[in-house]
């Protein structure tokens, strides 16, 4: 299954955001902790190297992620150049309390009352970056919500006399390399929903679970994975569950999906360094989703 999702509107945001990125000092890229690779924009990478601008990766949602994998991308993306990593969770005040001395950090010529620091918060849909905002400034002045895409222009905010902050649209990029890309940024609520099918990210996710989190399937669902594929592990959600009508395997797979994104399932991630180097040499070419922008 290959997925894709890139609105209309992301490209007049991309536009918008290498103009931006001309005015500013760090780049703070917000990840989802579950899945660090998956939801690191190409893009992002591309604009911010072209202006020589530091970056701050923030893998949100980090409760809800496997804290020793988490241990493992920090120190992947503390190698690379120009770049600083923490893991946070906006849910938390003094995870939120870090970032600006990490963010001044990366920009220690300015950081001054004269000469603010001015950071531009990006990533893709979904990952918390509004919600971020207003832990940040500590009052609502961001739109969150429980789906994609829910900011559609950029926004400048005031964090004190020395550091503003500039809100973007979250941004996904038209070409998806890798097919188990698009299925963890929909398994975790990045991409619309008009652009998969819930059964076939769900049988995804459930081998991935069987693959490394054995013990959860277990404690969730009380069900031994031993023998079951991803469709396998759903058929046994629906026997356990005693789902009933036309459409039990279907209900399973979104109480998989919903247990998953909510945290009910536990501290789950997604990929590794090291599955993802192994996915990305594994043989033959991989196949680029080509997504025509739609309204």
């Amino acid at each position: 299954m290959t997925i894709g999702w890139f609105p209309g509107h992301m490209a007049t945001a991309r536009k918008k955001a290498a103009e931006t990125m001309a005015m500013i000092d760090v780049v703070i890229e917000v990840l989802d902790a579950r899945i660090p690779g998956a939801s690191t924009n190409p893009m992002i990478a591309e604009l911010r190297r072209h202006r020589q601008r530091p970056s701050l990766k923030i893998l949100n949602k980090a409760d809800a992620a496997d804290p020793a994998v988490t241990a493992t991308w920090l120190r992947e993306f503390g190698g690379e150049v120009d770049v600083k990593a923490i893991a946070v969770s906006c849910k938390r005040p003094a995870d939120v309390a870090k970032i600006p001395a990490q963010a001044a950090s990366l920009a220690p010529h300015r950081n001054r009352s004269d000469k603010p620091v001015r950071l531009m918060i990006m990533g893709i849909p979904n990952v918390g970056k509004s919600t971020l905002i207003n832990a940040l400034l500590k009052r609502r002045v961001a739109k969150t919500g429980d789906q994609p895409a829910v900011t559609k222009q950029q926004s400048r905010h005031q964090l004190s006399p020395r550091m503003e902050l500039i809100d973007t649209p979250g941004l996904m990029w038209p070409k998806i390399a890798y097919p188990a890309d698009g299925l963890m940024l929909a398994a975790s609520h990045a991409i619309g929903e008009n652009a998969y099918i819930d059964e076939e990210v769900a049988a995804f996710l459930a081998q991935t679970l069987i693959e490394r989190y054995p013990g959860l399937i277990v404690a969730r669902y009380g069900c031994k994975p031993e023998g079951l594929d991803g469709p396998g592990l759903i058929e046994a959600i629906v026997a356990r569950r005693g789902l009933r009508g036309g459409s039990e395997y279907q209900k399973a797979a979104l109480i998989l999906l919903n247990d998953y994104r909510s945290g009910a399932l536990g501290r789950v991630s997604l990929e590794s360094p090291q599955s993802r180097e192994a996915m990305i040499a594994a043989p033959g070419e991989p196949v680029v989703v080509e997504v025509e922008a739609d309204e």
